[in-house]
This record gives structure tokens, sequence and C-alpha cells, in this order.
């Protein structure tokens, strides 16, 4: 796939985090009819978007809010837009009790959450709203490995704390002729809730339902190993920890951070690339009734190139019931997020598009927003 597709799909589920501003908490935001309101900035309409727009949650998709957020706001200059990366769990939380305008989500809500959002969403309900793809790497701190090649077996008992050496025959027997050193293995998990956790236990226990006996879930269930907050957190103990072993987003693989090569039934053990994960984002589908967009992703898929391990940010918003004056600001930022402009900057970012059919149901969605 070439990278200008790959832009194009990634901007459009940047869309979705636009939409999020509902259920806002007050800001003193205005509406006004100033003329600079209306000013625009290459592609970026601003609209009448005035005043500020909190949101917290997925610290999957933060270097993506970042770049979408720094781009908007020199643009918009009336707009605020504050994001708090505290894991999907917290953020979640924070929207169901009117603290924010959206949440990001690295998971679909949960029945008891769409019913808790009906009290913060007036005459409506949170709704799922699929916005960024990308891959769940596998970093890893191993001195003198450069290459590194595992199966979801392996993984899991590596995270299960079965296997505890580098050395340990299954890893050979998956890297022959690597000089795997005698060291200790070093596996962080999430010390928050999180939907990457979610997402990789979910991987772990389809790919692998033999040796991971544990139940997916945002909050980490496994003994032993160890743990760091967000998925910054976990990145920064591999890249320091010799021996280390962790799980998060591409975009937090930078500064040298090496990756896994995941072994699947193809014929070739898959990078941790954003081509690679838009082939398996591809075979996602639309579980999520109504508005709700929710997806269920195929963590063991065959097809050649495939990564198997991906997540999808949802941005977590109300189908009604959004707050008039967040509400300009909430739709002006989705417009560029679902902009050619926008999505360019997610490839760049380390983040996979969602696929065209999923998108523009997302884009029907925001229009609908009220």
């Amino acid at each position: 796939m070439n990278r200008r597709a790959l832009a194009l799909g990634a901007l459009a589920v940047t869309g979705a985090l636009a939409l999020t501003a509902c259920g806002s908490d007050d800001t003193g935001n205005s509406n006004g009819g100033d003329a600079s309101a209306t000013a625009q900035a290459g592609n970026i309409d601003c609209g009448d978007a005035k005043g500020q727009l909190q949101a917290s949650g997925s610290s999957a998709q933060k270097n993506a809010v970042d770049a979408w957020v720094k781009q908007y706001t020199a643009a918009c200059k009336d707009v605020q837009i504050n994001y708090n990366p505290t894991g999907s769990g917290a953020g979640i939380t924070a929207f169901t009790q009117g603290q924010t305008a959206f949440a990001g989500s690295d998971s679909a809500l949960k029945p008891e959450e769409v019913e808790a959002s009906k009290k913060v969403c007036t005459d409506g309900q949170g709704i799922d709203l699929p916005m960024v793809g990308g891959p769940i790497a596998v970093g890893f701190n191993v001195p003198g490995v450069d290459t590194l090649a595992l199966d979801a077996p392996t993984l899991a008992k590596i995270f299960d704390n079965k296997i505890t050496k580098w050395n340990d025959p299954a890893i050979a027997k998956l890297n022959s002729g690597a000089d795997l050193p005698d060291l200790k293995i070093q596996a962080f998990h999430r010390s928050d809730e999180s939907g990457t956790t979610d997402n990789f236990t979910k991987y772990l226990k389809a790919a692998a339902p033999k040796d991971w006996k544990y139940e997916p879930g945002k909050s980490w269930e496994a003994e032993g190993g160890q743990s760091a907050q967000g998925s910054s957190g976990v990145a920064q103990q591999v890249k320091q920890t010799s021996g280390a072993i962790s799980y998060f987003e591409l975009s937090y693989a930078s500064d040298g951070v090496k990756t896994v090569d995941i072994k699947t039934e193809a014929t070739e053990p898959v990078k941790a690339t954003i081509e690679n994960a838009t082939a398996a984002i591809g075979a996602a589908k639309v579980v999520g009734t109504g508005k709700d967009l929710a997806l269920e992703l195929d963590y063991t898929p065959s097809a050649e190139g495939a990564y198997p391990i991906v997540l999808v940010t949802y941005e977590i918003v109300c189908d009604k019931g959004n707050k008039a004056d967040t509400l300009p600001a909430t739709k002006s930022f989705l417009n560029y997020m679902a902009s050619e402009e926008g999505q360019g900057q997610l490839a760049e970012a380390g983040y996979a598009p969602m696929p065209q059919e999923i998108i523009t149901k997302v884009r029907e969605t925001v229009s609908s927003l009220s």
C-alpha cells in the first residue's frame, strides 16, 4: 500500500476524535459572532469555534492528538484543546462523570459504561467512533540482538513468567543463528487500566489459548513482571533496561527501540509496520448497533504480511447531548481531522488508517451529532 493511501485512510480515522466533544465540562466558552472566529488557515475552517475542549484517555493516540492539536490551534487561535493521556479506563470514567468533552479508548464501551454515559449525554448515550489504528509493537532490549522473532505461545509464556531467560530453547528455536545471551528477561506491563493491555491480552488469548489462561481486560492479570505508567512509561523502561520486553504502540518505538517480528501462520514472521497493521485491520467487522461503530478485530490473521497485534482507538462521544458552547469547536476540530491535510499526519506519526467504509460511516455520524 502506498504512503499516500495510508495517509488518507489514517486521516479519516482522525475525524472521530473531534467528535468527542460531548457532555463537555463548563469552560466558559462563548459563541459570539466575532468575525475572527471564521478565520481559515490552509484547509482548516475554524467556523464559530471558540473556548476549550477537555478530553482524556488512551495514551495510544497521544502522539496523533498532539500533531492534530498543534496544527489546528495554530490556525484556530480562539480554541484550546487539552488532552490528558490518563489511559483508556480513566478516560472513560472521566467522560461518564461529565468531567471531559470526550474520551479516547482503545476498547469499545461496555454495556454498563454506555448506561453510565446516559447521565451526561442529554437524551442520548455514548458511542464508539473508530479513529486511529495501529500496531501494538513488542519492544525488546537484548544486547547483541537486532532482529528477534516470537510467536504467540512464546510471548504468552514470557509475559506469564514461564520463560525467564533470553537463551531459552523456545526462543532459540524461532531465531536460528541468533547469539542469544544468558540474560534474565525483564517483562514490563502497564500499571494503569489500558486498552492497549486489553488488545494485547486479547491477542494472547486468541492466538495462544493453551498458554494464556487469563481473561483479556484493561487491567493486567498475570503474576510477576514489572509495571510502568502509560505507553511512554513502558517504552522508556524497554529503552533503558537490559533484557527488557514490553508492548506499546508503534509510535512509541522511537530512539532506537527494536521491535519483535511476530510469527503467524504466514510463511514469514511479520514486522510491526503501519502497512502490515492496516492489512489486519482491514478484516475488522462493525459489531456496534445504531450509530455505534465498535469493531471486532481479527487477532489471528493468516494472510501474508498481516500483523496480528493491532488496536483501534475510539473517540467516545455523545450521539446527542453535546453542549451548545463546545459543539462548534468539536465539529471544527473533527472536520480538520477528517481532512486530507489532517489525516496526512497520521502515517508520519506511526499510525494506521481505518478502512474507507468505516471512515465513511464515522463522517456520517459526526455530521449527525447534536
